[in-house]
This record gives structure tokens, C-alpha cells and sequence, in this order.
């Protein structure tokens, strides 16, 4: 099993900055993909940002030029670097991976941190 442990949410004003960590551990998990996703009431998880093991990076749209996803593969610790908030990012973002554990491949998703930004 892999335990995904997310911290750095929180109440912030428009334009401001917020930093979401999250670390995985538990049983030997080579991880390929790591990111976060979000979601709001009445609305499908979308896709924030992940990183691969190559170091890759996808973004969606909306946050494009504002947020920045990074990782530390020591610490299998993944950041995302939320600048210039709006009303809109406000939703529960969600930490997931995807990776192996032996031969199976896993995917796990975090519990969840509730991002509030006030207009």
C-alpha cells in the first residue's frame, strides 16, 4: 500500500500564492506519473497539473502560466505552486500516482485539501 500525505491548503485572497505538497510512502512504489487533480461540487475531477519520472509536465489549461508542478524523487514528495489565485481555483485538490509495486501496476489518490479563494 502507498499513503498519500497532502498538506498546504488553505484560505487565500485573489492573487495570492498558496503551496501544496504531497508525499507518498509506504511499500517500494516506483512512480511514474505523481500530480494533482481538483474538484468542485456538481463537477468532474479535472486534471491541475502531474509530472512524470522523466520530468515531463502537463498542465491544464486554466492554470497554464500559473501554476508550477514539481517534484523531489528522494523525498517522493511532489509541490504544486499555485501563484496569482482566482475566485475559480477554489475546489478540493486531490494528489494522485500512478506507479509499480513489484510487477502490478497502482494508482492511488490522496484524501484531499480543501484551496478557498475569497474575491
Amino acid at each position: 500500500q502507498v499513503q498519500l500525505v497532502e498538506s498546504g491548503g488553505g484560505l487565500v485572497q485573489a492573487g495570492g500564492s498558496l503551496r501544496l505538497s504531497c508525499a507518498a510512502s509506504g511499500s517500494t512504489f516506483n512512480i511514474n506519473v505523481i500530480g494533482w487533480h481538483r474538484q468542485t461540487p456538481g463537477k468532474q475531477r479535472e486534471l491541475v497539473a502531474v509530472i512524470r519520472s522523466d520530468g515531463t509536465t502537463t498542465y491544464g489549461d486554466s492554470m497554464k502560466g500559473r501554476f508550477t508542478i514539481s517534484s523531489d524523487s528522494a523525498k517522493n514528495t511532489v509541490y504544486l505552486q499555485m501563484n496569482s489565485l482566482k475566485p475559480e481555483d477554489t475546489a478540493v485538490y486531490y494528489c494522485s500516482v500512478a506507479g509499480r509495486i513489484g510487477t502490478q501496476e497502482k494508482f492511488y489518490w490522496g484524501q484531499g485539501t480543501q484551496v478557498t479563494v475569497s474575491s
